[in-house]
């Protein structure tokens, strides 16, 4: 077992470092484009968006930490920071699935089941996606008829994937999933107020980062009553669109490609490269921020083994 957790910190130290190198990398690749897109906006726009940007990924960890506790593993706000913080860094490498790995193993050491968290992390990208799209589709339509025209599949899929997130249709899927692995169903499916609790943390996310795209339009020229609301819906849109590209990193490319579409009639020339570039700079150092807070932060005391990791520990026991 000493063994086993010695090669799990070290892969964990490994895909950090893989992370690091590749944030390094798409920074350094656009470094010109970055120095001019900050020197064309103020230290305190630059901040501030750092600043809200950080709010932004706190306010949606606290969303999954509502899923979490409603499948029966609740963690202190300290502990799912620290998990939270440091396994993001994994969406920077190729691949969607390194962020998923780490933070299935991270909550181990709080005696979660890896289902358990593997059935939250799911739960939470639904409902980032559901919310998200929720969010474009009703303010994107009035303000933008590039992303209405191109994109009015992914505004369809909203009210169906919202629906999705019913307590009910959700445990029947997962013990679905489970059943086809020959894994035991959920112990505590989630119920309709965690599930409302957890959509409402997401969407405030999705709010609070359309205010640090609004910061950086509005710095460079944009104006308008309707811009928070496309700045908004603008990032949700960008987000969802860069989730499905699998194989960039963090979604890159896809997400800069949909700003710069969506925030063009509404930018002066220039603008929305601007505005994509330092997000997307500031996002990362947001991250790296997050992530650096959390290894300094260490791990807390362990909490007790519940029956969860018990049963899970059972049945993958070598018989």
């Amino acid at each position: 077992m000493r063994s086993k957790a010695i090669l799990v910190r070290g892969l964990r130290v490994l895909l950090v470092l893989l992370a690091l190198g590749f944030c390094v990398y798409s920074v350094a690749a656009q470094w010109e484009e970055t120095v001019r897109a900050f020197r064309a906006l103020s230290w305190a726009t630059l901040v501030g968006a750092f600043a809200v940007a950080c709010a932004g990924s706190f306010v949606w960890m606290l969303g999954w930490r509502a899923f979490l506790a409603g499948l029966g593993s609740p963690l202190p706000v300290r502990a799912t920071f620290r998990i939270s913080a440091i396994s993001q860094l994994g969406k920077y490498v190729p691949g969607k699935v390194w962020a998923l790995l780490t933070q299935i193993e991270m909550t181990r050491e709080y005696k979660v089941p890896r289902l358990r968290s593997f059935s939250s992390q799911m739960l939470a990208i639904a409902t980032s996606c559901a919310a998200g799209l929720a969010l474009a589709a009703v303010t994107l339509p009035l303000t933008s008829d590039a992303a209405r025209d191109r994109y009015w599949w992914l505004f369809a899929l909203a009210p169906v994937l919202l629906v999705a997130l019913h307590p009910r249709i959700v445990t029947w899927c997962l013990d679905t999933a489970l059943k086809l692995v020959k894994r035991p169903p959920l112990e505590h499916p989630v119920s309709l107020g965690r599930t409302l609790v957890a959509v409402g943390w997401t969407m405030l996310g999705w709010v609070v980062y359309g205010v640090h795209l609004w910061m950086l339009c509005a710095a460079v020229g944009g104006k308008g009553a309707g811009l928070p609301f496309q700045a908004a819906g603008a990032y949700a849109l960008a987000f969802v669109v860069g989730l499905l590209v699998f194989i960039a990193p963090g979604g890159i490319g896809a997400r800069e490609a949909v700003l710069v579409m969506v925030l063009s009639p509404v930018l002066p020339t220039g603008g929305p490269i601007l505005v994509a570039l330092s997000s997307r700079v500031l996002l990362t150092l947001a991250d790296l921020g997050l992530a650096g807070v959390a290894f300094l932060m260490g791990r807390n005391r362990r909490p007790v083994q519940d029956e969860g990791v018990q049963a899970e520990e059972q049945v993958s026991a070598p018989q």
